[in-house]
């Protein structure tokens, strides 16, 4: 919100003017208000092995992240920019292989991934796009520079709320945003439908389209019963569909409906137990083969998980360069991957420093912040490093920006990222902004909701 000597932001000028008049306890009675009104409308998540089994409101911080547009229109630039050359890549390792015969990226680190589908090899897929949606988190460091932390190319979650986020703050502060000229976010719901519908099969004018969920005692289940309704389409579980002469029909009180577009918030391994895990009780018998027959599209296409794994990370910079033949306007954190001798052993020397995650891992799992680790949590995961190098990589601590954020103790400044939200169809488009993650722990640099950070609404001001 200011700067290194204190000086208040251009962008923030208004809200502090605001902010400044408002009595503390107002601003605690509505954070209060926030979390009744969460509660009550169900907007929750599980935390898998939480021993309690409950229901958890993901903490809401009702001071805005404000982004002004210029710096917006350049993040936009950069996203529209990667996930193309993401969709290029899942094209070219799926068909040509091109990339790989050039030598760019090592073969076997595609190849050998646990998320690369044989299956998907040669399968076409409505104009050649694997991520439909896309979940980039991006990161700002020490001189206010932009990176990417990873990129959410299998069923990114977290728009929901974004969205519930952006209506709270309406309600709780109207008077803000007839003060702000904040850029809309509510209308997602309706450029996701239009992009599903944009990459039905070839030939189907008026497309089907469904949410697929494993069910209610998914974390995400809230986002995906919301979505489902936000846009008018049935939400429904494996057992609602069936495949028949290799397409796919729901069941219906009047009868089988044909499907043409399955929106999937199931992994890979569980989406049909005649191809892939046979004890799946989430997916659908057959619907592989209605896929790769043409039939039926699903959002996002298996087998995209290679590309956002964290050991194919390092050469999206690489990707854009082949595909587009231009320079990234994004870039990645700076990586070690523990596959190669000279980076383990500089790893295994720097540990303390750095921040080391699992190639495969996700939710703030498995992973160690060095400079938060004590000597023993250190050691510990030195030997796990030790025993299976290739599973990890490593990467500076970044000195990640702050956002003022309101704790127990009052205002504070926290670490954030930004999960922007990018939807590929017939153009590539986003609503402005996106959800912004806080650790609400002090000190603490991870964000993640399973590890007990929060949210805020995200306003990217309209120039």
């Amino acid at each position: 919100m200011s700067d290194a000597t204190g000086e208040v932001r251009d962008h923030y000028d208004g809200y502090v003017g605001w902010f400044d008049g408002m009595p503390a306890e107002r601003m605690a009675r509505k954070r209060q208000e926030a979390d009744a009104l969460f509660h009550r409308s169900g907007i929750t998540f599980a935390v898998y092995g939480d021993e309690a089994g409950a229901e958890r409101l993901i903490p809401f911080d009702v001071i805005p992240r404000i982004i002004p547009a210029e710096e917006w229109l350049k993040l936009a630039a950069g996203l529209r920019q990667r996930v193309k050359a993401l969709n290029a890549f899942l094209h070219d390792i799926y068909h040509e292989q091109e990339i790989l015969k050039a030598g760019r990226i090592p073969a076997e680190q595609v190849i050998s991934n646990a998320q690369y589908r044989p299956e998907m090899q040669g399968v076409d897929v409505p104009k050649d796009i694997y991520a439909a949606i896309a979940g980039v988190d991006i990161v700002r460091a020490g001189a206010g520079e932009f990176y990417v932390l990873e990129d959410n190319l299998r069923v990114p979650s977290g728009v929901s709320y974004m969205i519930e986020n952006r209506k709270m703050m309406m309600r709780l502060f109207p008077e803000l945003f007839a003060k702000n000229r904040v850029a809309p976010v509510e209308h997602y719901p309706d450029l996701l439908l239009d992009t599903l519908r944009a990459v039905a099969p070839k030939g189907v004018p008026d497309p089907t389209v469904v949410v697929l969920t494993p069910g209610s005692f998914n974390s995400a289940y809230f986002e995906h019963a919301f979505l489902a309704q936000q846009m008018g389409v049935e939400l429904v579980e494996g057992p609602d569909l069936f495949v028949r002469d290799e397409q796919v029909f729901m069941r219906t009180t009047q009868g089988p409906q044909r499907v043409d577009v399955i929106y999937r918030r199931i992994d890979d391994d569980y989406l049909d137990p005649l191809a892939f895990r046979p004890d799946s009780m989430l997916g659908v018998p057959g619907l592989l083969s209605a896929y790769r027959a043409g039939n039926v599209t699903l959002s996002n296409a298996i087998g995209t998980g290679v590309a956002d794994d964290k050991s194919i990370y390092p050469y999206v910079g690489e990707m854009v360069r082949f595909y587009l033949g231009e320079e990234p306007l994004l870039n990645n954190v700076p990586t070690y991957m523990l596959r190669k001798p000279e980076d383990l052993a500089y790893t295994l020397d720097h540990l303390p420093e750095l921040v080391v995650k699992e190639v495969h891992g996700a939710g703030g799992y498995g992973m160690l912040v060095g400079p938060a680790s004590t000597t023993t949590e250190i050691e510990e995961f030195r030997k796990r490093i030790l025993a299976s190098p290739d599973k990890y990589i490593a990467q500076p601590t970044l000195s990640l920006s702050t956002c003022p954020t309101f704790v127990d103790a009052g205002i504070a400044p926290r670490h954030i990222d930004l999960r922007p939200f990018v939807l590929s169809g017939d153009e590539v488009r986003f609503v402005p902004g996106g959800l912004t993650r806080v650790a609400l722990k002090e000190g603490s640099l991870v964000v993640n909701s399973s590890q007990g950070g929060g949210t805020k609404d995200t306003w990217v001001m309209e120039s």
